[in-house]
């Protein structure tokens, strides 16, 4: 390889791997920038245990003790003074730090940093709260010095967290508890393999504490209005790297032409249906190499690579915000790679006053195999 291609490989790498902390400032920033009142705030604690699911066997030999750790959130209180916060029943949202203890020294140890929102049910005792964000392994696969750990591929992952808590505030000089369930997945989306990924299902148990001493306000009530809009055209680019399971094959960029349309059902939910053309360069270099070193496959190495996919979705709004999640399935399909079916789960973050511009990251895989973490810009007419 050639200097000047390596140095562009380089450059390539650097930028992927930390583009998604770019992504989790830019989505973590809307709230703060926008809030124009008293700033009420919180801090939990929560310790936790439990087990690494084994959602894959081959991560079998990894699942050995019951990992712990440590969660840390700051949260920013919600009151109604804003109308999505009304809608949405007054949600904390903030930041959210873990650290998490393995307990396979092949797995190491993982601290991850989130951008969270919680929401309230049940009178206020009730909380589920979601985060997404980046985490850092300290000890990802290695060919000489690691070669067990098949789940971590690199030190850089995306991470998310799923907490369900019974949850109570103020009951003694600011302090109160929570307990509950989490649900912690790691996975680098198959940009550097190995990429089995992990999933650790735990107990938790915290305190939580009221940063303000002054009275809090009281809640704005929430008035129910009617809304209407026609459907909507997006087009939208999605594009990363990533490599295939075939460790040391290299890692290829792909590119993700999508058309879709939009009916919003609500202001806070949209269902979605299109077409899209994947140009995956990892799935060429793939066809190749089984050509060559699996000739029983009787694969001439020609196959196309390009696949054509059509899919249908949900997305639910908050503020300008987007969680959302799809279901596809492969049109054109001239090379089997994990089935025709597909999915996806990410998020959207929605630019300017008439939000026809958007930003996303999501994760696209075949079922629980992630094939890639994708990046995209569109725009909504």
């Amino acid at each position: 390889m050639n200097k000047p291609l390596k140095f562009r490989n380089s450059i390539i790498f650097t930028a992927m791997k930390w583009l998604p902390l770019l992504f989790l400032s830019i989505f973590s920033v809307e709230c703060v920038s926008q809030e124009k009142h008293a700033w009420f705030s919180s801090i939990e604690i929560d310790y936790f245990y439990g087990t690494i699911l084994e959602h894959n066997p081959e991560i079998g030999h990894l699942i050995t003790r019951h990992p712990e750790g440590i969660v840390l959130q700051y949260n920013v209180k919600t009151f109604g003074f804003k109308e999505w916060e009304r809608r949405h029943n007054y949600p904390d949202w903030g930041l959210t730090f873990s650290y998490q203890d393995m307990k396979n020294p092949n797995l190491g140890e993982l601290y991850g940093l989130y951008s969270h929102i919680s929401w309230y049910f049940l009178k206020r005792n009730v909380q589920l709260g979601i985060g997404t964000g980046i985490a850092y392994a300290t000890n990802p696969y290695h060919p000489d010095t690691n070669y067990l750990n098949n789940a971590f591929g690199s030190s850089i992952l995306s991470a998310t967290l799923l907490k369900l808590n019974y949850h109570k505030e103020n009951l003694w000089n600011g302090f109160g508890v929570q307990a509950g369930l989490s649900l912690f997945h790691y996975s680098n989306g198959n940009f550097t393999a190995p990429n089995t990924s992990t999933n650790t299902f735990a107990f938790n148990v915290g305190l939580n504490y009221n940063l303000n001493q002054e009275p809090i306000p009281e809640y704005i009530p929430f008035e129910r209005e009617t809304f209407s809009e026609p459907i909507k055209l997006n087009v939208l680019v999605r594009f990363g790297i990533n490599e295939s399971d075939v460790i040391g094959l290299g890692k290829s960029p792909f590119v993700v032409v999508s058309a879709f349309t939009d009916k919003r059902l609500s202001k806070t939910s949209s269902v979605y249906a299109g077409a899209e053309l994947f140009l995956s360069y990892f799935l060429k270099d793939l066809i190749e190499y089984r050509a060559i070193a699996y000739p029983e496959f009787n694969i001439s190495g020609e196959e196309d690579f390009k696949r054509v996919g059509i899919f249908a979705g949900y997305q639910f709004r908050v503020n300008k915000l987007a969680p959302f999640v799809n279901a596809g399935y492969y049109v054109y399909y001239p090379y089997d790679f994990e089935g025709r079916m597909y999915n996806r789960l990410g998020i959207k973050r929605y630019f300017g006053e008439k939000e026809q511009l958007f930003g996303i990251l999501s994760v696209k895989a075949h079922a629980a195999k992630a094939e890639a973490i994708e990046f995209g810009v569109g725009i909504r007419l």
